[in-house]
């Protein structure tokens, strides 16, 4: 495949490609312990967080399980706000484990409204947590996180955020924008294998541990903190995948993380003014909120997104995303996070104006 140009797992780098192919050694010796160090501290430079941050070994799903269970219990009620697919994910985890779930779902391509959360918290004041996805790659739709931090702030809440397809492509300064969990993978913007979730927690998320009561074993933050103090994890980390997401954490540094929003801002764009120039349509319905890491591009009536990734997969050798769930077969989806170049843009542009006009006329 030429081109892998989905939501995640996004395009790996050769260099850590080979970084991941490192012989083994021991979790519990000096080789991990520089490792995770490091790791750590790049990562909080690229979050933009003095916050504690720690690598899970698991997926984003596993980050976002994380988030709930350390910091509530059964019964405790939660505004759960969905965009879309993933935000129904975090949602059903939080039902799963016995919160009192509060659900406020926008419609497919809706970014969420910040005055519609502070007029469900200003009517039900026991919630104190709030749970929201940063960008929802089952719609190309990026919430804004600035103004919803600062609703939580001003509301006295705890924000829990899926942005396992966002922090590290798209701006979001943890420690100025808020957030008390944020959740992030390393198959997105980070260049590297699935296999590894890296989550920020907040010194107001540990004050919600200390009395949460959710069940947490393999994922509770207080081992993951008393380990990190001896540069380990409390079990046994995929050393592959770490050493991957060193090299391309590496890589990203040396980008400087400026130089990485521009180009995914430039490359989103060009992708949403190729969409708009087949006088196709975007699914997001303010363009303000499309995703700079995924676009969401609505097929004409009678157009099926299977033929098209099928045609493109076999005429460009390209890999693009169909829908999910009751979208499945309304869209087509462009992953551009990561490992993602002006060129390898401009090849997905020429393929769907290409392939698109046999389709619909």
């Amino acid at each position: 495949m030429s081109q892998l140009r989905i939501p995640g797992p996004t395009p790996v780098p050769p260099a850590v490609l080979e970084a991941g192919a490192a012989p083994m050694f021991n979790h519990r010796g000096p080789e991990f312990a520089a490792l995770i160090t490091r790791i750590t501290a790049r990562l909080k430079e690229l979050m933009m967080t003095q916050n504690d941050v720690f690598m899970l070994t698991g997926s984003g799903t596993g980050a976002l399980e994380s988030a709930v269970v350390n910091t509530m219990s059964p019964g405790q009620k939660v505004l759960a706000v969905s965009i879309g697919e993933f935000g129904d994910r975090f949602t059903e985890i939080a039902h799963a484990f016995g919160a009192n779930v509060t659900r406020m779902r926008f419609e497919s391509g809706e970014n969420a409204d910040p005055q519609r959360i502070r007029e469900a918290l200003q009517a039900d004041r026991d919630i104190r947590v709030v749970m929201i996805t940063h960008n929802e790659t089952s719609t190309g739709v990026t919430n804004d996180m600035r103004a919803i931090g600062a609703l939580a702030k001003e509301m006295d809440v705890l924000l829990l955020v899926d942005s396992v397809s966002g922090i590290g492509s798209l701006p979001y300064p943890i420690d100025v924008w808020g957030g008390d969990v944020v959740c992030t993978g390393s198959q997105k913007g980070w260049m590297a294998p699935p296999g590894l979730s890296m989550v920020s927690v907040s010194e107001r998320a540990w004050d919600a541990s200390r009395s949460a009561k959710m069940p947490r074993v393999y994922w509770d933050y207080a081992a993951a903190k008393s380990y990190l103090a001896k540069n380990q994890t409390p079990w046994t980390p995929a050393i592959s995948v770490a050493n991957a997401l060193d090299k391309g954490l590496e890589l990203m540094i040396n980008e400087g993380l400026e130089n990485i929003l521009a180009r995914h801002a430039r490359v989103g764009q060009t992708v949403r003014d190729a969409v708009k120039g087949l006088g196709m349509e975007l699914l997001p319905k303010d363009e303000k909120y499309a995703s700079n890491t995924v676009t969401a591009i609505k097929m004409p009536e009678g157009v099926s997104s299977v033929d098209v990734q099928k045609a493109v997969r076999e005429e460009f050798d390209i890999e693009l995303a169909i829908g999910q769930g009751p979208l499945t077969s309304k869209l087509i989806r462009v992953g551009h996070l990561g490992w993602v170049s002006d060129q390898d843009i401009a090849e997905v542009a020429t393929a769907l104006k290409t392939v698109m006009p046999r389709f619909w006329k």
